[in-house]
C-alpha cells in the first residue's frame, strides 16, 4: 500500500502538469487575440490565477521533497521541483512575449481603423444612398403590387357578377323546364283521355251498326219469309 506522502507527491505532480498545460493554452490564446484590450486583460487575469496555482503546487512538492527520509528520493524530487520552476519561468517569458505581440497587433489594428475612418464615412454615405434607392425601388414595387391586386379584385368582382347572372339564367331555365314539364304531363293526360274516348266512340258505332244490321235482317226475314 502506498504511503500517504507518496500519494501527495503524485497528486502534486499531476496538478503541476495540468496547470502547466492550461497556462500554455492561455498563452496561445493571447498570441491569437486580436483585441480588444478588454479581452487581453481577461486572458491575463486567467494566466495570473493559473500561475499562482502552479507556484503553490511546486512549493508543496518542494516541501514534500524536503520531508523525504531517503536522500536519494529527496534529491530526485528536488530535481523535479527545479525542472518545474524552470518550466514556469519559461512560461512566464512566453507570456510576456505573447502580451507584447498582442499589444502591437492591437495598436496596428487601431491605427488602421483610424486611417480607414474617412473611407468608412464615405462607405456609410454610399450605403445610405444605396439604402434610399433600394427603399424607393421597394416602394415602387409595392405600389405596383397594390395596383395589380386592385385589378385582380376588380376582375374577381366581375367574375362573381357573371357567375351570379349565370346562376339566375340557370334558375330561370329550370323554372321554364318545370313549366314545360307540367305542360307535357297535361298533354299526355289529354291524349290518353282522347284515346279512351275514341275507343268508346268506336264501340258505340259498332254496336249501333250491329243493331242496324239486325233490324234490317229482321225486316227482310219478315218480308221474304212471313211464314217463319
Amino acid at each position: 500500500m502506498a504511503a500517504p506522502q507518496d500519494v501527495h507527491v503524485r497528486i502534486c505532480n499531476q496538478e503541476i502538469v495540468k496547470f502547466d498545460l492550461e497556462v500554455k493554452a492561455l498563452i496561445q490564446d493571447i498570441r491569437d487575440c486580436s483585441g480588444p484590450l478588454s479581452a487581453l486583460t481577461e486572458l491575463n487575469t486567467k494566466v495570473k490565477g493559473k500561475f499562482q496555482q502552479l507556484r503553490h503546487r511546486i512549493q508543496e512538492l518542494e516541501q514534500s521533497a524536503k520531508e523525504q527520509d531517503k536522500e536519494s528520493e529527496k534529491q530526485i524530487l528536488l530535481q523535479e521541483v527545479e525542472n518545474h520552476k524552470k518550466q514556469m519561468l519559461s512560461n512566464q517569458t512566453s507570456w510576456r512575449k505573447a502580451n507584447l505581440t498582442c499589444k502591437i497587433a492591437i495598436d496596428n489594428l487601431e491605427k488602421a481603423e483610424l486611417l480607414q475612418g474617412g473611407d468608412l464615412l464615405r462607405q456609410r454615405k454610399t450605403t445610405k444612398e444605396s439604402l434610399a434607392q433600394t427603399s424607393s425601388a421597394i416602394t415602387e414595387s409595392l405600389m405596383g403590387i397594390s395596383r395589380m391586386m386592385s385589378q385582380q379584385v376588380q376582375q374577381s368582382e366581375e367574375a362573381m357578377q357573371t357567375l351570379a347572372n349565370s346562376s339566375r339564367t340557370i334558375l330561370d331555365a329550370n323554372e321554364e323546364f318545370k313549366s314545360m314539364s307540367g305542360t307535357i304531363q297535361l298533354g299526355r293526360k289529354l291524349i290518353t283521355k282522347y284515346n279512351r274516348r275514341e275507343l268508346t266512340d268506336k264501340l258505340l258505332i259498332f254496336l249501333a251498326l250491329a243493331l242496324f244490321l239486325a233490324t234490317v235482317l229482321y225486316i227482310v226475314k219478315k218480308r221474304l219469309f212471313p211464314f217463319l
